[in-house]
């Protein structure tokens, strides 16, 4: 069942058999597969979560190198610091 008011985007995909609430918006090429209860709220992505969910993931995903090497480089500061306190 698909509510009033919902807009659903060019090539997106709705499995059968689940609901989609009032005022929801589902971005294009998006797959809903789960049924959507909360009204007015934007979907992206497959399978489609909350839009602003997958915006956030979408910009920290271009830091993720940084952030690796940030995460190697704390790695060793904590090992360095570990053994440090075996030795002392």
């Amino acid at each position: 069942k698909i509510g009033n008011h919902v807009m659903i985007g060019g090539q997106a995909g709705i499995s059968g058999h689940i609901s989609i609430a009032d005022g929801s918006k589902i971005n294009g090429k998006s797959g809903v597969t789960k049924t959507i209860k909360e009204p007015n709220k934007s979907f992206n992505g497959h399978p489609a979560y909350d839009f602003a969910a997958s915006m956030r993931v979408h910009a920290l995903s271009r830091t993720l190198p940084e952030m690796e090497k940030r995460i190697k480089e704390l790695e060793k500061m904590v090992q360095q610091l570990l053994s440090e306190r075996v030795n002392a």
